[in-house]
C-alpha cells in the first residue's frame, strides 16, 4: 500500500453534547479498500464525515441519502460532481445548453452503473435504487482520488451492488465504504473496520475474516 491517505488520531465527534465517536485512531493508506461496518448508530456515518473533513479537496462523497436535485435531469445531477472545478460561465451555459463533450462523458459514467438510458430523465422520477446509482455516478465523475461512501448500495440487490462496488473501486485510488452486507464487504474490500458504540472494536484484513467472525458485531443488529 502507499502513503497514508487519511489519518485520524484520537478523533472524537458529538451531536448536541452526546458523544458519537471517541478515541478513533485510524490510518487509511492510498490504494486500500476499507469497509466500515457495525450496528446502526455505531458511528459509521459520522466517521465518513470525519474522513471527508480531513481532506475535502481529495475526497469524493456518496452520502447515505442520494442528495439529488429531483427537478433536474440525471445529467445535471452527475455534472454537479465537478461544479466547483468549472467556470461560472460554463456552469450557467450547461444548465440550458450542455456541451456535447460533457454529455458524452457523463453518459459514459452512467453506463458504468447501468443508467446510460436515464441521462435526460428527471432525478426525482427515478426509483430509490436508480437514485443511489446516480449518486455513485456523480462521485465517479467527481474523480477525486479518495471515495468515501455511506451505504452506497443498500437499495440494490447483491449482484447490482457488487457491480457498482467494483466500479467504485476501479474509479478511485482509495475506497472507504460503509456497508451492511457482510458478503459484499468480504468480497469487495481488503480491510474491515468495525465500530461499536462509537469506538473501533475490530480492524483486520478481510482475508482473515468470515461471516461468523463478524456476526457478533454486525448480523445481530440486522
Amino acid at each position: 500500500m502507499g502513503a497514508p491517505a487519511i489519518r485520524l488520531a484520537n478523533a472524537a465527534a458529538a451531536y448536541d453534547g452526546r458523544p458519537v465517536l471517541s478515541g478513533i485512531d485510524l490510518t487509511i493508506r492510498a490504494g486500500e479498500r476499507v469497509a466500515l461496518m457495525g450496528r446502526s448508530g455505531a458511528g459509521k456515518s459520522t466517521l465518513i464525515g470525519l474522513i471527508r473533513a480531513q481532506a475535502p479537496e481529495r475526497v469524493a462523497l456518496v452520502p447515505q441519502a442520494a442528495a439529488l436535485v429531483g427537478t433536474l435531469s440525471v445529467f445535471h445531477n452527475v455534472y454537479m460532481g465537478r461544479l466547483d472545478r468549472r467556470s461560472t460561465l460554463h456552469n450557467l451555459r450547461t444548465l440550458a445548453f450542455p456541451a456535447a463533450a460533457d454529455i458524452a462523458e457523463i453518459r459514459a459514467v452512467l453506463a458504468r452503473v447501468g443508467l446510460a438510458e436515464a441521462l435526460r430523465a428527471k432525478a426525482g422520477a427515478l426509483s430509490g435504487g436508480q437514485q443511489q446509482r446516480v449518486s455513485v455516478a456523480r462521485a465517479l465523475y467527481d474523480g477525486r482520488p479518495i471515495l468515501a461512501a455511506d451505504e452506497p448500495v443498500s437499495a440494490l440487490d447483491r449482484a447490482q451492488g457488487a457491480a457498482v462496488l467494483a466500479e467504485m473501486a476501479a474509479g478511485h485510488e482509495t475506497l472507504v465504504v460503509a456497508l451492511h452486507d457482510v458478503a459484499l464487504a468480504l468480497d469487495h474490500t481488503d480491510r474491515i473496520v468495525v465500530l461499536e458504540a462509537g469506538r473501533i472494536v475490530l480492524d483486520a484484513p478481510a482475508r482473515d475474516l468470515d461471516a461468523a467472525a463478524l456476526a457478533p458485531f454486525y448480523q445481530a443488529a440486522a
